[in-house]
């Protein structure tokens, strides 16, 4: 009973602690280890350009049990700066997932 009223007790903490959101600079450097390599990726046609916006590729997540596809989409361009897709790249045996992002 009294580890249940512990785990009671931290559950505040703990919740805080997922809320908290890294700062732009730590949300830019994720990257997520998996050991599975993802499938191959969908061959799916671009749709036509679209002035002010980029394409984002369709992409593999992990979901923490699997491989899931994303479906491309169109997303607002930043002026000055360049998206750079996601990607899985291996390393040592490993795979590993770099999120979409803006670089400058």
């Amino acid at each position: 009973m009294s580890t249940r009223r512990g785990l009671l007790a931290a559950l505040p903490a703990l919740a805080a602690a997922a809320l908290t959101l890294p700062s732009a600079a730590e949300a830019q450097s994720v990257t997520l280890s998996f050991g599975p390599p993802p499938p191959p990726p969908y061959a799916r046609p671009v749709p036509p350009p679209r002035r002010g916006y980029v394409w984002a590729p369709g992409h593999y997540r992990w979901n923490g049990r699997r491989h899931v596809w994303v479906e491309g989409q169109w997303i607002r361009e930043r002026r000055g700066r360049h998206y750079r897709e996601p990607q899985w790249v291996e390393r040592d045996g490993r795979w590993g997932y770099y999120p979409g992002r803006w670089d400058r």
